[in-house]
Formats: C-alpha cells, sequence, structure tokens
C-alpha cells in the first residue's frame, strides 16, 4: 500500500513541476515586455485556464498523498529515534568505581 501511495506521490510531484513550468506568468502580451501596462493588471482575471485547474487539482493531489505519507510514518514507528536499532546489542558503560580509601 505504502508503495503505491509513494509511486502516485513521485508522479504527482513530476506533472506538478511540468504543469507549473508550461504556464505562463502573468503578464505575457507583448506591451508588458516593452514596458508598458498590461491589459490583466487593471481588470479582472478572467477564466481560470484548464492549465491552472489541473494545477490545482494536482496539489490538492500531491497534499493528500504528503498527509497520508506522513501519518502511515507516523503509525510505523514504535519508539524514539535514540533507541538502538540497528540490531546490535546495547553496550554498557560499566560503572566508576569507588574512590579509594586514604591512608
Amino acid at each position: 500500500m505504502i508503495t503505491v501511495i509513494t509511486f502516485f506521490h513521485v508522479l504527482i510531484a513530476i506533472l506538478l513541476i511540468i504543469a507549473v513550468l508550461i504556464q505562463g506568468g502573468e503578464n505575457v502580451d507583448i506591451a508588458a515586455a516593452f514596458g508598458g501596462t498590461s491589459q490583466a493588471a487593471f481588470g479582472p482575471r478572467g477564466a481560470v485556464s484548464t492549465l491552472a485547474k489541473i494545477t490545482w487539482g494536482l496539489a490538492a493531489l500531491f497534499m493528500a498523498t504528503s498527509i497520508s505519507l506522513s501519518v502511515w510514518a507516523t503509525k510505523r514507528s514504535s519508539g524514539s529515534i535514540l533507541e538502538n536499532s540497528s540490531g546490535h546489542p546495547a553496550q554498557k558503560v560499566p560503572a566508576p568505581a569507588p574512590p579509594a580509601p586514604k591512608r
């Protein structure tokens, strides 16, 4: 189960990167390139493009897989990270010897 979620998480991350890189910036018209004002700067943005909707959907899926992976990781954890989990027996440090009595 975790392998499937991890696979989809990586796939969604790659698709999200591609979707963001394909999108144009806010001022993509020729007037903005020469220092003029863009029509979009003063008016409503208009309809949201299909690519923007895809980006929002991928972002939501990315957050869902991130949360599910983090919840699964905390449920799977059985103790502290400081505990000896490598399989080697813990080394015991001998107690210091009491000081010798003074004569």
